[in-house]
């Protein structure tokens, strides 16, 4: 069976950075104002999460708190005892236009107990963050990235995502169709032959898809190629390869598309990027 994350890993990256190990003792604000996303790992301890004044969550067991992109968050522990926690910045490559932050939910609670077959790497994680082993955070860096590709595998598989990517992803057939998108974004796909990839008839594909993705296959393609263009952009690709690596014929063809998704123009979306303007992702 085809590696379902493998060509959304490849082409957009996933990279953690521990900030914190140790326990947090009362009140603890986490600002949502910089460019990355957090991953916290609670080992023991009641925490109370706070998002603004409305309570989010409350922990009494190990557990995980995902937020894939910037979000104000408080903790509230008990000011003696507190609460162990391990924490890492997440940067998604491309922010929230990269396709797997866009597709999780702002905020994520799940015992770690939920995840399976992640015992040991959790075990070592913890062993880890609270020992002071040389290479410890390069270490603990590789070990956040792992566990997030748990996490995802968990949201697909527990149906954990309703509707959208990771929704689609987690359906048996859907998921076929999907995944020879991500590895051909320059194939001409028509409907008959991503519905054949999927076993499935042309209508009951097309209903199947809009139901679990949220979106036509077509509309989704055009959103995977755009998002694949941002990323070529940003490394400096010029405007005519990528218009053929990502499956339009001409500049002009990739530039009308890219402003049908983003409602301005590749080389205004870079100016807007390289002034730092917020960037609207593929609609």
């Amino acid at each position: 069976m085809s590696d379902r994350l493998a060509s959304l890993l490849d082409h957009f990256s996933i990279s953690a950075r521990i900030f914190h190990s140790g326990t947090l003792c009362g009140i603890n604000d986490l600002p949502g104002d910089g460019a990355t996303g957090q991953l916290h790992l609670v080992r023991q301890g009641v925490v109370e999460v706070m998002h603004g004044d409305a309570a989010a969550a409350r922990i009494t067991e190990p557990s995980l708190l995902l937020y894939p992109l910037p979000m104000t968050h408080r903790f509230r522990t008990d000011p003696e005892r507190g609460a162990d926690f391990v924490c890492a910045n997440l940067c998604f490559e491309g922010g929230p236009a990269n396709p797997i932050a866009a597709a999780l939910p702002a905020f994520i609670c799940r015992p770690l107990t939920a995840l399976q077959g992640a015992e040991p790497v959790l075990n070592l994680l913890f062993a880890e963050a609270f020992a002071h082993n040389c290479g410890r955070e390069a270490m603990l860096d590789r070990l956040f990235e792992i566990v997030l590709i748990q996490v995802l595998r968990h949201l697909m598989e527990d149906g954990g995502v309703q509707v959208g990517m990771l929704a689609g992803m987690g359906h048996p057939r859907l998921r076929l169709a999907l995944v020879a998108m991500h590895d051909k974004p320059a194939h001409d796909w028509s409907l008959e032959e991503l519905a054949g990839h999927a076993g499935m008839s042309r209508s009951v594909f097309a209903n199947s898809f809009r139901e679990r993705v949220g979106c036509t296959p077509g509309v989704y393609l055009q959103r995977w190629r755009i998002g694949l263009a941002q990323r070529a952009l940003l490394r400096g690709r010029p405007l005519k390869w990528i218009a053929i690596e990502v499956g339009y014929g001409s500049e002009a063809a990739l530039s009308r598309a890219f402003k049908a998704s983003c409602g301005m123009s590749p080389r205004q979306w870079c100016a807007a990027r390289q002034g730092n303007a917020p960037l609207p992702a593929a609609m």
